[in-house]
């Protein structure tokens, strides 16, 4: 913390109560402790009156570093639209299907609606969503040496 006698701010006291919350919860603080000091910590007005709550309480832990970035030239292989294989595969379909069921119903009951056959818009939605997925389908069931070098 700054030199004691400093003005704490409003975002300091708060950053107070909030460790004085946790210590609560870790069991380090009475439920009267914390409201008895969580009140002098939104009175406090100096820096050295916040440090005096919290100095007979462990620091909190620092926060563990960002991972560092992937060296450069190394290549992650999963294709900007999240298609990894494996149950994502399963669940595209799946989605697929749910929706082809859906817009044929809907074909279905206006073709029944009409009295006649009405055009079969369904395939503009579930065709091309459909090749897709069966190219992407089909694309990844290279060798088993070829999936080994792509990961």
């Amino acid at each position: 913390m700054p030199e004691p006698h400093l003005r704490a701010a409003d975002a300091d006291r708060a950053a107070v109560a909030t460790q004085l919350g946790e210590q609560m919860s870790a069991g380090r603080l009475t439920v009267a402790e914390y409201d008895e000091r969580l009140a002098r910590a939104y009175a406090a007005r100096t820096y050295g009156e916040l440090e005096a709550l919290t100095a007979d309480l462990p620091r909190p832990a620092a926060q563990p570093p960002a991972p560092a970035p992937a060296a450069h030239g190394a290549v992650h292989r999963t294709p900007a639209c999240g298609w990894s294989g494996g149950p994502s595969r399963q669940a595209a379909w799946r989605n697929w299907a749910v929706t082809a069921v859906i817009v044929l119903t809907v074909w279905i009951a206006g073709s029944i609606a009409s009295s006649d056959l009405q055009y079969p818009w369904p395939i503009w939605v579930i065709g091309p969503w459909g090749a897709v997925l069966a190219a992407q389908t089909l694309g990844r069931r290279g060798s088993g040496a070829e999936r080994r070098r792509l990961t």
